[in-house]
This record gives C-alpha cells, structure tokens and sequence, in this order.
C-alpha cells in the first residue's frame, strides 16, 4: 500500500519555516504569506525564479569580481534591466506583498523588493542586510570600504544627510528631538528574518484593516501570532477580530492573555470593558 502524506496547512507550513532562531528562510517564508490569498501557490517555484534570476546575474560577473562590482552589477541587472520598482499607480495593493506576484509583475512595496534584492545580493556574496527604517524599508552592504545603505523602489543609495533629512518627521512625531534625540546608527541596524516578516505582515494586516476586510485581518494575526508568540498586543487585536464575528469564547481568551500580560498598557481598562461585555453576553 503506498504512503499518503498529507500537505500541511498553509498555516502550520509557515509555522514550521520560521520556527527557528536564527536560521529562518526569508525568501520561502515570505513567499509563504500569500498562501492565504493563493491557497494552489507553489512556494518552491517562487524560490525556483529565484533561483533562475540569480544565475542569470551570476554570469555576469568574473570569478574575481570586487564586492562594489558585484553591487553595480546586480543593481543594473534588478533596477535597469529587469526595472524592479515601486507601484505607484496602486501601493495599497495586497498583491505588492506578494513575492509570485513581485517577481511577475516587477512591481511592489519597498519591503518585498528587499527580499528578492536581498535574494540575489546574498547569492552574489555581498554582506546585505534589510533595515527597518522608520516609513521606508532600506537596505545596506558593508564593503571594504564602508557600508552603503540604499532604497529598494530605485537602488539609490543614500548619504547620512539624506537618511537624517527622511527621518525628521518621524522624530518630529515621536518627540526624538532635542535631548530625546538618538543617534542615526540606531535606525540602521540589521532587521532580522523574523523582523521582516513581522513588518511584512503588519503592512498586510493596516491593508486589510483599511479595507475592513475582517476575514483577511484574522488570517494575518493568526500568522502574527506564530511569527511573535509573545507580541502581547497582536493578542488583543486577534481578540476583537473574533468578537467582531461573533465567536465570543475565542475572543474573550485573547483579550484576558493580553489584560494578564500588559499590565501598564494605556488602554488597559477598556480592554477589560470589553471583556467584561463579551463574558455577560455569553451567559
């Protein structure tokens, strides 16, 4: 009798890709989150383009080709030839999230350029590195000679006067000024897989917010929550996702781990309201 094996769910695949610490699969788990949307999705072809795309840029480049080279060489191949960019005409779209859809279409959000930059950067042998730069995902290579850190909508890269001159409002809007004021390192620290990943997933869960698109919102929390066992609030809001349809036992568990970890959360007390309404509601 032949074996049967039955494929996990999309969710219990991505749990298993970023079930480890440090050694995550970017590429495939972010491929992964369109899942939801492309439940027949062949995440292995995605890795394949990858794949295929990065041999293409190899063979570019001589054997004893200088890091800068390798960086001028990928970036005219991504940006120039290939003309990988923003989607300007429609940001908002959740398909900019999408890698599939990214490497068809050649267009998305800055994070989701990164990962497939990254891809190929990483291939090539360059020490590259995502940065979770406040409204705007960036990247960085350290060189021999220093590090450039660059926009992934165009390959730019940018001076300290310009990364300073875009993070005034929000320093502005945080209260960073003055003497709250940080250094600039600060904001171009190496991002994580799983740092990725969660910014990803939070850019997905403001769309479908935006759209009051509950079911979609309660599928990207439920991967929040793997991603970020421990993101207490990201408890409270799957919580208020399943109240808003009615499954009233659900929501009141998320809504008591999140009161029973955050104690000094601002909106404590009208968290415990609603838990309270839910609890008299099912009686």
């Amino acid at each position: 009798m032949p074996l049967q094996f039955e494929a996990p769910s999309p969710l219990n695949y991505f749990r298993a890709l970023v079930a480890g610490n440090d050694d995550i699969p970017l590429l495939e788990a972010a491929a992964s989150l369109a899942q939801d949307e492309y439940p027949e999705l062949d995440v292995q072809q995605v890795l394949i383009e990858a794949d295929a795309l990065l041999e293409r840029v190899r063979r570019r480049l001589p054997a004893d080709a200088s890091q800068l080279h390798r960086l001028r060489i990928l970036n005219q191949f991504f940006f120039q030839d290939l003309v990988f960019g923003g989607n300007f005409n429609d940001y908002t779209d959740p398909d900019n999230s999408y890698l599939h859809v990214v490497l068809r279409s050649r267009r998305g959000i800055q994070i989701s350029l990164a990962v497939v930059w990254l891809e190929l950067a990483r291939g090539l042998g360059l020490k590259a590195q995502g940065v979770c730069f406040p409204g705007h995902f960036m990247v960085k290579v350290q060189l021999p000679k220093g590090q450039v850190v660059m926009d992934p909508f165009s390959g730019h890269s940018l001076s300290a006067e310009e990364l300073s001159e875009r993070l005034e409002p929000y320093k502005r809007h945080s209260g960073l000024v003055g003497e709250f004021e940080v250094p600039l390192g600060l904001y171009l620290q190496s991002a994580s897989p799983r740092d990725i990943l969660a910014r990803m997933l939070r850019n997905l869960k403001e769309i479908h917010r935006s759209d009051q698109d509950v079911d979609r919102q309660l599928a990207v929390q439920e991967r929040l929550l793997v991603l970020l066992p421990d993101a207490w609030p990201e408890y409270r809001d799957r919580g208020l996702l399943h109240a808003q349809r009615g499954q009233t036992a659900q929501a009141a568990k998320d809504l008591q781990v999140y009161l029973d970890h955050a104690e000094d959360a601002l909106d404590r007390d009208e968290v415990a309201e609603r838990l309270a309404d839910l609890r008299r509601a099912s009686h």
